[in-house]
């Protein structure tokens, strides 16, 4: 099973390099005050329209107007999480991302081409996605190795292991073993 979240990024992924390719060619098309209008772009783009404030949906609407592509991109990247979000079999999966993959490939748009490949060579893997959803995900693992990580941050300078592994049991269980 893939986990959703690493596929989100690869798909997410698509739509930001678009961003940054449009953006370096309306920074050269319009003027300085035009292309102010779009400050905060990337931000609005990484958002759901139901989360996008007022400000958000007027650079969006700036942005979308000098750019058709990433508009149509921004709507087929909500499409996409929309399906992960769905409780759905793997079959009913299959069928709206097969046809989520027709739509993009019938707009034209080349952004999302890397990850289609991707999902195409794991596509068993990613749809066991929906069967497992409530049985499994990686949340807990992701969390403790997070965890893990600022703990190893804290202890900078610690060199003897047993001190280490210490600290780690004492975050994760705190100190009622002493008592």
């Amino acid at each position: 099973m893939i986990d959703r979240f690493h596929v989100a990024k690869h798909y997410r992924s698509g739509l930001d390099t678009l961003r940054k390719h449009e953006l370096k060619r309306l920074k050269k098309e319009l003027n300085e005050s035009d292309y102010s209008k779009l400050k905060g772009a990337m931000w609005a783009l990484r958002k759901k329209e139901d989360a996008l404030t007022p400000q958000d949906k007027e650079v969006l609407a700036a942005v979308f107007k000098y750019s058709p592509s990433l508009k149509q991109a921004y709507y087929f990247q909500n499409e996409l999480t929309d399906i992960f979000n769905q409780n759905i079999n793997k079959g009913e999966a299959s069928e709206l991302i097969e046809a989520w993959i027709y739509g993009v490939k019938l707009s034209g748009l080349t952004c999302f081409d890397k990850f289609i490949d991707t999902l195409k060579n794991n596509w068993h893997e990613i749809l066991n996605y929906f069967y497992h959803r409530q049985r499994k995900n990686s949340g807990f693992i992701e969390g403790l190795n997070n965890k893990i990580k600022v703990i190893k941050r804290r202890c900078y300078g610690v060199f003897d292991i047993g001190r280490l592994f210490q600290r780690i049991s004492l975050d994760l269980s705190g100190y009622a073993q002493f008592v």
